[in-house]
């Protein structure tokens, strides 16, 4: 089972067992679960049993665990104007969330 989900802005596709990765969540702990009724698409594997939202499946849910709260990879930003002397290192590290998809209750 399949199902496409609104979280946090953005559209994902998942199944049980996928890890996400998101913009960071700073109220949730390790080991919460997170439950997300916004499902706008289920289907089967074999794509024969579509469930399709208008905007949302009525009585389907993502049901996510946090696993862990980390930085993400260094982002360099380095800015040069030649002959003038003038350089700018600046870096930045993005708060992630990682989820892991539990169970998919389709409708």
């Amino acid at each position: 089972m399949y199902a496409v989900i609104n979280f946090a802005g953005h559209q994902y596709k998942v199944k049980e067992g996928d890890k996400l990765v998101v913009d960071s969540f700073m109220d949730v702990k390790e080991g919460e679960m997170i439950t997300v009724k916004e499902v706008l698409l289920t289907f089967s594997e074999d794509e024969k049993d579509v469930n399709l939202g208008q905007p949302f499946v009525a009585g389907s849910k993502v049901e996510l665990k946090v696993l862990a709260q980390r930085l993400g990879d260094k982002v360099r930003v380095f800015k040069m104007k030649a002959k003038k002397r003038y350089m700018r290192n600046l870096g930045h590290r993005q708060d992630e969330t990682i989820l892991e998809v539990t169970k998919i209750k389709a409708a």
